[in-house]
């Protein structure tokens, strides 16, 4: 008998490997980045992270132009203005974070506050449909699972006695 209930996305396994990894590699790219702004001053470490990160990507493009066979011209709509500010927000990330990684929050402090931070920008991007998403009203889960967040970064900054 088909289910009248509505279909419910789930996530793939791959999926949520791959999240949880980002997840790794954002801790290394934080403490990386503070270990160099602890040297040379949290602009110098969004210098140093950006500047490797354009070199990366050059050669990374380089290979896959080498090993890609030529595309069809299929006209692709453009990417509104705004999305190029990325690299605005990710400089001002690699600043902030090579500054609070450095003080008392340490590692753990900072990316359990900005874990925080994100959801909460997240449900009011998801609420007023910023960016071009789809609107979407946060549920009762939604609050509760931000309040568990920080409610854990308070655990790890201030339980450490």
């Amino acid at each position: 008998m088909p289910s009248s209930s509505p279909s419910v996305y789930r996530p793939a396994p791959l999926h949520l490997l791959l999240a949880f990894a980002s997840g790794g590699l954002l801790t290394l790219m934080v403490d990386f980045n503070g270990l160099v702004g602890l040297h040379g001053g949290a602009l110098y470490s969004s210098w140093v992270a950006h500047g490797t990160g354009t070199i990366a990507a050059i050669l990374f493009l380089a290979l896959l132009r080498l090993r890609a066979r030529p595309a069809a011209n299929i006209d692709k709509p453009h990417a509104p203005l705004w999305a190029y500010l990325g690299g605005v927000s990710g400089a001002l990330t690699v600043m902030l974070t090579s500054t609070t990684v450095n003080t008392p929050l340490a590692l753990s402090g900072t990316l359990a506050l900005g874990l925080a931070g994100q959801v909460l920008f997240s449900l009011a991007a998801d609420r007023w449909g910023l960016f071009g998403l789809p609107k979407r009203i946060p549920r009762l889960k939604d609050f509760a699972a931000l309040a568990l967040i920080f409610g854990g970064s308070m655990i790890i900054i201030f339980g450490q006695g």
